[in-house]
């Protein structure tokens, strides 16, 4: 007589296997973006899924949890590195750096605001550069209309110095300073947007370069390529100048390795440097606190990081950057 293995032996058999291939299905995902991630592979619609990688870093520890409660060692240790590897990425953000810069030196407080086309507050907006006491505000998708508002809630009493471009639609860029400037312009990006820069020089202190910086955004395949060459554009830190701070909406976060790149040679991310570096930017219109962070103040190594803190714009989609730095003293 033939004996037949029982049909209910068969089944948690299956079941396990069900479990591992899931478990496995799970984990892949977060394997593969932690890859590209960390080779910094931002190619095609990549490059806007990236600036999600924050809430993805989140995810990656619930295969890690579900194969160590499942018991499956091999699965629990890949998703274990997965997960970790993601936090090594994302969260330095959020804790405080120990070299934040020079601690001595003169202070200076700037702000950055994308507009929307002008749509922005301007009353919001200049109360901001009043309750702040910011000596320099750039100002990014602005238009003829922006400058009017800004000039009729009173931006020329707080900061009379400007180097203004402003255009109709997004590209139009504006810098407001409290203190004269020593040379200023406009340049246009490769993408077609003004970015104003000039140099001040406050009581006391040495020069110190500014640029209102606006990359073109990677919002369409067509705009691929030029969003990476904007970005790859930007002045670099160069020791052997002027110090600089770019300050603007660069249209990309910290997991892109092209504004990696940018940082590395000889910048600190200002939020990051205070542990607010996951403070989203945008959108926010609606008085929502937005889903990433792509607007920045760059600083020179040789400029300190006191404070940061991200305010909301009324009728804007981004939310603005206020930084307070120590810049180097008039030697």
């Amino acid at each position: 007589m033939t004996i037949t293995e029982a049909p209910t032996e068969k089944r948690p058999a299956r079941r396990r296997i069900v479990l591992s291939v899931f478990l496995w299905l799970l984990l892949t995902p977060g394997a593969i973006w932690f890859l590209g991630r960390a080779f910094g592979l931002e190619r095609g619609m990549l490059i806007m899924l990236f600036a999600g990688t924050p809430y993805v870093a989140a995810w990656t520890l619930i295969p890690f949890l579900l194969a160590l409660a499942a018991r499956r060692w091999a699965a629990a240790a890949v998703a274990g590195l997965v997960a970790l590897g993601m936090a090594v990425c994302v969260l330095p953000r959020a804790v405080p750096d120990f070299d934040k810069g020079p601690s001595e030196g003169v202070e200076l407080r700037v702000l950055t605001a994308n507009l929307l086309f002008s749509d922005a507050d301007p009353n919001q907006i200049v109360q901001m550069v009043r309750d702040n006491d910011v000596a320099v505000l750039a100002v990014q998708e602005f238009t003829p209309r922006g400058e009017a508002a800004l000039k009729a809630a009173g931006i020329d009493e707080l900061l009379p110095h400007q180097q203004l471009a402003p255009e109709y639609g997004a590209s139009g860029s504006g810098l407001y300073s409290r203190y004269p400037m020593l040379d200023q312009a406009s340049r246009r990006n490769a993408g077609g947007f003004q970015q104003a820069f000039a140099t001040i020089q406050p009581p006391g202190a040495a020069p110190v370069y500014l640029e209102s910086v606006h990359p073109l955004a990677p919002a369409h395949p067509t705009m691929f390529a030029g969003w990476s060459t904007d970005i790859r554009e930007q002045l670099p830190a160069d020791e052997n100048s002027t110090p600089r701070i770019l300050l603007g909406d660069f249209n990309a976060t910290l997991d892109h390795k092209v504004l990696r790149e940018l940082i590395a040679t000889g910048y600190r991310d200002a939020a990051d440097t205070v542990g607010k570096g996951l403070v989203p930017s945008w959108p926010s219109r609606g008085g929502s606190n937005g889903l990433v962070t792509i607007d920045h103040v760059l600083v020179d190594e040789r400029i300190g990081v006191r404070d940061v803190e991200v305010h909301d714009v009324t009728e804007s989609d981004h939310r603005a950057v206020f930084a307070s730095l120590t810049i180097p003293a008039a030697s």
